[in-house]
């Protein structure tokens, strides 16, 4: 494991890393830490009570945070004729089709996001190998495989996320920007949080939160109880 610089470890001296703290505290202390010479993005890593392993335990969505994350997405858009002129109306960065495709094929990546209409998921699916790996595939669970391109790419750009458990059982999600007030963050946290909640699958036993961090991207993690979220 390589080791944390000299500033990292002045910072976690400055703290007690081991406490628990309520989610307004530990934004407060995350955002105070955030001291590098860029905006620092913050985000949260939250342990669930699942066993990803399982088909019925799987947690995946999307959630829309009202004060975006900070960062300019580049949304990509498989369409053909009427749904590619909505697209690039509602701002879509990239539009196209077979062109795109041959593209990406040729290693071309420069987008964050991409939606494709039904009928594209033809020249889509070929892509699946090289989209998959990098979580670019669009998924009608995701909606980003849809006919109303607009909604899509407005909620997109808007500030909408994926939250997926990983392999650990970790959820890891951008909140948004040390430079945000506390009060945009936490009603992100907060949201954010709401929706893993409502996404608890029935099979899952026991102590659904397990452990959250939040952190800065420079910055150590500081711990949220995970009580004073469900309360």
């Amino acid at each position: 494991m390589p080791k944390k610089g000299k500033r990292y470890q002045e910072l976690v001296k400055e703290f007690d890393s081991e406490a628990l703290y309520d989610p307004a505290e530990a934004l407060s202390l995350v955002k105070e830490k955030a001291n590098a010479k860029f905006d620092e993005t913050i985000e949260a890593a939250i342990r669930l009570g699942v066993d990803p392993r399982h088909a019925d335990q799987q947690v995946r969505g999307t959630v829309v945070l009202p004060h975006g994350t900070g960062k300019t997405v580049r949304v990509l858009v498989f369409a053909n004729g009427e749904k590619a002129k909505e697209a690039e109306a509602a701002g879509a960065d990239f539009v196209g089709a077979d062109d795109l495709a041959q593209k990406i094929q040729g290693g071309w990546a420069d987008f964050d996001v991409a939606v494709a209409t039904p009928d594209m998921m033809g020249i889509v699916g070929r892509l699946g190998r090289i989209l998959g790996p990098k979580g670019l595939m669009p998924n009608p669970k995701t909606g980003t495989v849809t006919m109303d391109v607009e909604k899509a790419i407005r909620e997109i750009k808007a500030g909408k996320v994926e939250y997926r458990v990983d392999k650990s059982s970790i959820v890891h999600v951008r909140l948004g920007k040390a430079s945000f007030d506390l009060e945009k963050l936490q009603a992100n946290f907060r949201v954010l949080m709401s929706a893993l909640i409502k996404a608890k699958p029935s099979a899952a036993k026991g102590t659904y939160l397990r452990k959250i961090v939040l952190s800065s991207t420079m910055g150590p993690g500081v711990r949220v109880n995970p009580n004073s979220v469900t309360e």
